[in-house]
């Protein structure tokens, strides 16, 4: 049976985590220097475009579809059977093209998140050539495996109550593997960027914040216990997370800084995704208090002395973060929070902090591996970085004719 209030808080949901697209935009355009801004505005824009039309038409499918093999199948491709009724597999309270929409909007920011790793450099035709790759090979399938009816994965007992695998796990190391191949950004050395827009960090920061909620707490498709408690257990989380991170700063630095606390905040909401539905509020204050830590030293320590240019820390953050999270949830997820779930090792079952550990490991090897070989053939056939000269002008006049400010004499 269809429940108009559960109903009402999925579709509320979908077009917050939409909105997190746009805040992602705000938040990486921020960091990068003066002439690149809108080319990333312009690559998330497009991306929200491109793959709304890849799921309607087949991305869906291939994600959701029942079936055992490599993803979906093509059943229901061009929404073939994903009507206004309920499809019990999956959330029997709400129309399946509800659910669908939902998904949707995990599907558009997953590869937007990967532009962190290779923002100032990448061509926008091949951007877009490789995203829509990367969604079908890479993200439709590890979507199937974790979520999806059939999925090998899900069949495991792998828990990522909202994406820590499939999003963040996924993105991030997608991410460092384009950072590597594509190279580092031109005189970097000599002329390191700084952010050149804070107010456009904080401001794109706070939106993640406020679309996380949906993110979260709509993934119990339901007005009901469980998104009460991902909505509490997420703004906790980011909340210690945030604190954590401008202490480290303040400790090491001298001083705490806007970009570090947004930072530990996004942070923060990365590691509780996958815990969300499944562990309380002290559990996710140590997530958040601890993924800080592991992320700082991502950024501030491993990076520097690797010397590799994921531009914006999809890496540092959204990777670590997202291992953390999703280990994490092996260590502290309860029946007693979420009864369709399962213990963790702190609740006596350490079986389940073996299998959070087989799908983090699947993820790596997998999305690693695919992503190298889709950037290869871009790269091939198309090119995928601008020429030096295209980059030292910047993306937003080589690639579209655009300035983002312009100064009236």
């Amino acid at each position: 049976m269809i429940n108009a209030g559960d109903t009402a808080w999925v579709l509320i949901s979908s077009a917050l985590v939409l909105l997190m697209t746009p805040g992602l935009a705000f938040f990486y355009g921020g960091m990068v220097r003066r002439k690149n801004v809108l080319s990333v505005l312009m690559q998330c824009f497009i991306i929200m475009c491109v793959l709304s039309l890849q799921w309607v038409l087949y991305g869906y499918s291939l994600s959701f579809a029942p079936g055992e093999g490599f993803w979906g199948g093509f059943s229901w491709a061009g929404l073939n059977g994903v009507g206004l009724a309920p499809y019990a597999g999956y959330a029997p309270t709400i129309p399946h093209q509800a659910f669908m929409m939902f998904q949707a909007m995990f599907a558009i920011i997953t590869p937007a998140l990967i532009i962190g790793a290779f923002a100032e450099r990448m061509k926008f035709s091949s951007l877009v050539v490789f995203t829509i790759l990367w969604a079908t090979f890479v993200y439709d399938p590890l979507c199937h495996w974790v979520w999806g009816v059939g999925g090998w994965l899900r069949n495991l007992g792998a828990l990522d109550f909202a994406g820590g695998t499939v999003v963040h796990i996924n993105a991030g190391i997608a991410a460092l593997v384009t950072a590597l191949v594509i190279g580092r950004r031109k005189n970097l050395d000599s002329n390191p960027p700084v952010p050149h827009n804070m107010p456009f960090v904080v401001l794109g920061a706070a939106l993640l914040w406020f679309g996380w909620f949906g993110f979260n707490a709509g993934s119990a498709l339901g007005a009901n216990g469980i998104a009460v408690n991902a909505f509490v257990v997420t703004n906790t989380a980011a909340a210690a997370a945030g604190l954590s991170w401008a202490l480290l700063e303040w400790m090491n630095n001298g001083k705490p800084t806007a970009f570090g606390t947004a930072s530990g905040a996004v942070a923060g909401l990365v590691a509780i995704t996958p815990a969300a539905g499944f562990v309380s509020v002290i559990p996710a204050i140590i997530i958040g208090l601890l993924v800080s830590a592991f992320c700082f030293f991502a950024v501030s320590v491993i990076k520097p002395r690797l010397g590799y240019d994921a531009s914006l820390d999809a890496f540092g953050v959204h990777c670590v973060g997202g291992l953390w999270g999703a280990l994490a949830t092996g260590l502290f997820a309860s029946k007693a929070v979420n009864p369709a779930g399962a213990d963790g090792l702190f609740f006596g079952n350490p079986k389940q902090f073996l299998v959070q550990l087989t799908a983090v490991a699947v993820t790596l090897l997998y999305t690693s591996l695919a992503t190298l070989v889709i950037y290869k053939l871009v790269d091939l056939f198309m090119g995928v970085r601008v020429s030096e000269k295209e980059e030292l002008m910047g993306l937003d006049l080589t690639q579209h004719r655009e300035r983002a400010y312009t100064v009236l004499e």
